[in-house]
């Protein structure tokens, strides 16, 4: 049920769209954790459900060698924007 909730409107959307679809919710899923600071283990099943999604774009992605490379490009781009949204911890400093 959280993956519906993540997904949203997003459901009724044209099947081709998944794996973008779910990459973007997986995406906006981590960055609002970030953004909050929800890095705790309070925010496990959020995270599941992030993982999840990331997973299910590759598998919808994974009928066409050209959606799996645009689906890996992609995914690799948002997962790379979310190091900029990461909390910084004072022992790193």
């Amino acid at each position: 049920m959280r993956i519906r909730s993540v997904l949203g409107d997003a459901l009724s959307d044209d099947a081709s769209r998944g794996p973008g679809v779910f990459v973007d919710a997986g995406h906006r899923l981590v960055a609002a954790l970030l953004r909050a600071n929800s890095t705790s283990r309070d925010s496990a099943l959020d995270l599941l459900t992030a993982d999840a999604l990331v997973t299910y774009a590759f598998e919808a992605a994974s009928a066409s060698p050209a959606d799996i490379e645009r689906t890996a490009a992609s995914a690799m781009v948002q997962i790379a924007a979310l190091g900029a949204l990461a909390p910084t911890s004072s022992a790193a400093q």
